[in-house]
């Protein structure tokens, strides 16, 4: 595990000297002492990234050049994919079968922007214009220094996500990790500087919010931010941005409804209730954490899914058969356990689950938890828990579902399961989200935009919408019809 910082393509020990401890979420110990970024730090790897871009050689790269890196990334990931899982098992303390399914998205995501960098070479589109004197291009150059914050529940995805098209659009860029989860970032780092990607390009800062996250995103000199985390710390992000008008991307908050009809299969209702929710220990951005379903079915389907979920296997992510980790922090364990005390004080009742697992005494371990009777207006409905807890509610009419289901500050994600497609197609139209899954909840495809509307986020990420969002669009116009007669005469 790195102890030091990587700036201007080098390993280097923070400027203050400061370290921080890194903790196994499933035994509660110290693991390793990460270093401690300061704002010291964050000028030196933005003028490092300022230098790479304006004045070093990346922003005269290729897009063909520049996938031959990205490929090399890509490879260097998979050389590494086991000793990269089960870091962010360590790190996170995810099962050990997701984090795998984390490496290889990763990786794949290089490969994907590698496919669109080459696409850029030589792209560029001819705007007719009413003026036939005028002929006038539009092409796409790099944006140029990125501050990239990414949260701590995927932590290598989550950077890839970012990392991968800023340099495939030619950025440079700072990348700052979640301090709960800063292991494989290092490790990126390392991958990032075997391909040859020149200095300066690529930075990363370990560290905490206030001493690294807010001085990168209120640099004059970063072009753009990009961050996934919560809308809190999103509304700084952006209020940052404001003062020297930074292009942002966030991917924030959500609170996403499943409606499930009672001619769906029960089984298999089930089976994606328990994805999209339980599903990296619930700490998912667009986890379906407000399950609705039509009274004919809720009793019977309530019912299975509090049997089945009591069967998960829960441990630590490197033991086998394990489909349940802990929670990422002590902080993020009682904060889950308060809200679910909140949830019962407000009127709601605990179906199953709430507790401690059975001998589970050490390390932050939480039984799946379902609630119902959930009053709408109470934070266990309304407001991100973010952990495996789910609360239920049965509806009567496809209108009233579609009310409850819309009623939320939060746009990111949401579901619809019926065996009436027609219905299905036609409450998928009315959600208001930015990713609906229709028969299925959670899967993530990196060739499609991933992102939310209202208080969930701004601009998308992956597929080409997470290029674009590190490119500008620029206009030559160019006059071709001879000699003109000067305006002032």
């Amino acid at each position: 595990m790195r102890d030091r910082l990587y700036i201007d393509g080098a390993f280097v020990a923070p400027a203050l000297g400061g370290t921080f401890e890194v903790i196994d979420p499933a035994t509660e110990a110290v693991i390793h002492h990460a270093p401690a970024a300061s704002s010291v730090d964050v000028d030196r790897a933005v003028a490092a990234a300022r230098r790479a871009f304006d004045q070093g050689p990346w922003r005269q790269t290729t897009g063909a050049e520049r996938a031959v890196m990205l490929r090399a990334i890509a490879a260097g990931i998979r050389a590494r994919s086991e000793e990269l899982a089960r870091l962010e098992v360590l790190d996170v303390g995810k099962p050990l079968a997701e984090a795998r399914l984390d490496i290889d998205d990763a990786a794949g995501c290089f490969d994907l922007y590698a496919t669109h960098a080459e696409a850029l070479d030589g792209a560029r589109e001819i705007v007719p214009l009413a003026d036939p004197r005028f002929t006038c291009t539009v092409t796409r150059e790099p944006i140029g220094v990125v501050g990239a914050i990414v949260p701590w529940n995927f932590p290598l995805p989550m950077a890839c996500w970012k990392v991968a098209p800023a340099l495939a659009a030619g950025c440079t860029l700072i990348l700052k990790p979640s301090e709960l989860t800063p292991l494989t970032a290092l490790e990126l780092a390392a991958i990032v500087d075997t391909a040859g990607v020149p200095a300066g390009v690529f930075n990363v800062l370990t560290g905490f919010g206030p001493e690294v996250g807010a001085p990168l995103a209120d640099h004059p000199d970063v072009d753009k931010l990009a961050f996934t985390g919560s809308v809190a710390t999103g509304a700084r992000v952006m209020t940052a941005a404001a003062r020297s008008i930074k292009t942002v991307t966030l991917e924030l908050g959500g609170k996403s409804p499943f409606l499930i009809f009672a001619d769906a299969d029960l089984e298999t209702a089930v089976d994606w209730v328990m994805i999209g929710i339980f599903w990296n220990q619930g700490q998912v951005c667009a986890a379906t954490s407000r399950v609705l379903v039509e009274r004919p079915l809720y009793d019977r389907l309530l019912a299975r899914l509090v049997e089945v979920a009591a069967t998960i296997p829960i441990g630590p992510g490197l033991e086998p058969g394990v489909k349940l980790g802990p929670l990422v922090s002590r902080a993020q364990y009682d904060k889950v356990r308060a809200a679910i005390a909140r949830a019962v004080a407000d009127g709601g009742r605990i179906a199953g689950g709430g507790g401690r697992p059975a001998g589970r005494d050490v390390g932050w371990f939480l039984e799946p938890t379902i609630l119902t009777d959930v009053p709408l207006d109470a934070d266990a409905w309304r407001e991100e828990i973010f952990g495996p807890v789910v609360c239920v509610r049965p509806f009567d009419s496809e209108e009233e579902a579609i009310g409850i289901a819309n009623d939320s500050r939060y746009g990111l994600g949401a579901a619809v399961m019926s065996a009436d497609r027609e219905r299905g197609d036609r409450v998928a139209a009315r959600l208001r989200a930015g990713i609906v899954w229709v028969d299925c909840s959670q899967p993530a495809f990196l060739e499609a935009p991933w992102g939310g509307m209202k208080q969930s986020g701004i601009g998308r990420e992956l597929g080409r919408w997470g290029l674009d969002a590190f490119l500008e669009v620029k206009q030559t116009t160019r006059f071709v019809g001879g000699r003109r007669q000067p305006w002032y005469l």
